[in-house]
């Protein structure tokens, strides 16, 4: 059973209906219908990401994120993270005030810098310490493209791999820039010899994310997660 009722959604984000019945689809698919998790959303911020907030690509997908968060988590809201330099907003986006939020949200944040992967991850990972939670965490993480600090990067989802977090990147852009070739690289991190257990994976959404169907997105978005959920209950990361 979804964490919020269909009936819940028809209420308070009518919009978003067909995005839960979508994401419950996906869920089912993959089984992992009626897993209990939170969902968080990291956004980059960064200055070449300007055309993604202009379009509504940003916005769509926190709508879908909401969608799929829905079945997860019963609070009806998604953490969210925006990063670029350095962490320029840790706010949420609920059901009920979704529409035209991100906007809202990048109306009051300062100048658009650089790409800190690091910074972003280690305010997610406070951010779900300070929250009590045991239980497990899919972090839906959009990119345009590499980190300034690649080991700074690379040591945090490491170190993360020990805490219940599984780290879904997702990449906005050209799928051939050399960019992407880091996502990749971590992506493939070795098992055991850098990480307990395999806590990322990684998917590009092309220059038009807004042609990936919703279907396909969710189906990408929790595609690996049962996987990592196998091995951080085999772990004791994650509580049988």
């Amino acid at each position: 059973m979804a964490a919020i009722s269909l009936r819940k959604i028809e209420e308070t984000a009518p919009a978003l209906v067909s995005l839960y019945k979508t994401a419950g689809v996906s869920l089912a698919e993959h089984g992992l219908d009626g897993l209990r998790a939170a969902v968080y959303l990291v956004v980059d911020y960064s200055g070449s990401m300007k055309p993604y907030y202009k379009d509504g690509s940003v916005q769509a997908l926190a709508d879908r994120v909401l969608g799929l968060s829905a079945h997860l988590d019963d609070d009806g809201t998604v953490p969210v993270v925006f990063f670029s330099t350095d962490v320029d907003a840790v706010t949420g986006i609920t059901l009920a005030d979704h529409r035209g939020r991100v906007e809202r949200i990048v109306a009051g944040l300062g100048h658009m810098g650089r790409t800190s992967y690091h910074l972003a991850m280690d305010a997610v990972i406070d951010h779900y310490l300070d929250s009590g939670s045991t239980d497990p965490a899919l972090v839906v993480f959009q990119t345009d493209g590499g980190p300034i600090n690649k080991l700074a990067a690379e040591r945090y989802l490491c170190k993360a791999a020990r805490l219940p977090l599984f780290w879904q990147f997702i990449g906005f852009g050209d799928p051939h820039s050399k960019q992407f070739d880091y996502l990749r690289r971590l992506d493939e991190l070795a098992v055991p010899a850098k990480r307990v257990v395999d806590n990322a994976g990684f998917f590009h959404a092309g220059q038009d994310p807004s042609r990936v169907s919703d279907a396909d997105l969710y189906d990408r978005l929790v595609g690996e997660f049962p996987a990592w959920l196998a091995a951080a209950r085999a772990q004791g990361i994650v509580r049988p």
